[in-house]
């Protein structure tokens, strides 16, 4: 009778993968919730304008966590700082009454909220509120739903590049081919994404080719560091960067509701990841001419970096872990575990 033997450690490899995978659920469930308990304005900048009392009323009275209070000169100043990105929104208050400006496709969440302050403002005028839209969502898609829905298919053109050529170009063989294979794909799937917002649903405006640009920036910067944590930590690296951008850097990414609906640390975590940059230079290309762009790109641009990086790091090691065709050669030796090397 044979009796099956566990492998000395086995009890301890699952107790840190039983460990590991409940760190993981914790850390879901805090990315998820946290802050959408602690959603809200937070440091909205709005633009104000208007005679000096009544402005500086303002900013005493509604100043403080929730908004940033910014003292202007004149209605037009506003408006510029608006379409600038240099504030989320605007009141001026005039002798017609209370005018409110905002730009939905910048936050909609944060529109709604501007929106509800300047009546308050104006019922304590004893006046009325004039809304004025400055940059809104498309009439084909006026709550930006394409826009939302943009981020999920921008994370899994990063994520599926990575598992797919990895299975069928697999090892040090195959590298190189999985990192051009991943970059000729955001290509082609970024082109496609930005078709279909611009002109299969119509969700967005702008330049189609800078906005494209920018989804294709996005893909890539995520699928090249995936691939990059793969080729070196192996199953393990790609885990750790499907979580990295599915389970925090899409809840944080602010995407639906504006950079300034969450808590500051969570918001800044998400710009810095990136699905929140893919995001955020997808709406400034799509709605504000690319305004702001500049952040948004190079943060992509540096997670591009690094994931080459790493497929480039992990080229070299298996070069190094490879036999020297050369010196076989020379020695008068033949390695048939490499076939290729009596080819050559």
């Amino acid at each position: 009778m044979s009796h099956h033997v566990t492998p000395p450690g086995t009890g301890r490899k699952l107790t840190l993968v039983v460990l590991g995978l409940a760190a993981l659920i914790a850390a879901m469930l805090c990315a998820f919730a946290l802050p959408s308990l602690h959603s809200g304005p937070h440091h909205v900048p709005i633009g104000v304008t208007g005679p000096r009392q009544a402005a500086e009323a303002i900013r005493e009275n509604v100043d403080g966590p929730a908004w940033d209070i910014r003292l202007y000169p004149t209605p037009e100043a506003v408006e510029k700082a608006v379409l600038h990105k240099d504030v989320a929104g605007g009141l001026a208050v005039t002798g017609h009454g209370v005018d409110v400006y905002t730009a939905t496709a910048g936050g909609p969440s944060a529109t709604s909220a501007l929106t509800a302050l300047g009546d308050g403002v104006a019922q304590q005028n004893k006046t009325r509120a004039t809304v004025h839209d400055l940059v809104p969502f498309t009439d084909d898609d006026p709550r930006g739903a394409g826009l939302t829905a943009a981020l999920m298919p921008m994370i899994f053109g990063g994520i599926f590049p990575a598992l797919i050529l990895g299975s069928v170009f697999p090892g040090h063989r195959g590298l190189r081919t999985r990192l051009t294979g991943a970059l000729l794909f955001s290509v082609v799937a970024g082109a496609a994404v930005a078709a279909v917002l611009q002109f299969g649903t119509h969700s967005i405006d702008g330049d189609y080719g800078i906005t494209a640009l920018g989804v294709i920036l996005g893909m890539a910067a995520m699928s090249t560091t995936l691939l990059g944590l793969q080729a070196l930590l192996g199953m393990g690296g790609f885990a750790l960067g499907g979580a990295l951008m599915m389970l925090l850097g899409n809840p944080l990414s602010g995407l639906a509701t504006g950079p300034h609906w969450l808590p500051d640390g969570w918001a800044t975590v998400g710009r810095l990841l990136p699905p929140g940059a893919s995001g955020s230079l997808l709406r400034t290309n799509a709605f504000f001419d690319g305004t702001g762009a500049a952040t948004p790109a190079l943060v992509l641009a540096a997670w591009a970096a690094v994931g080459v990086a790493f497929v480039l790091l992990a080229d070299r090691r298996g070069r190094r872990a490879t036999p020297d065709s050369h010196g076989a050669a020379t020695s008068g030796t033949t390695d048939v575990s490499h076939p290729e090397l009596v080819t050559r």
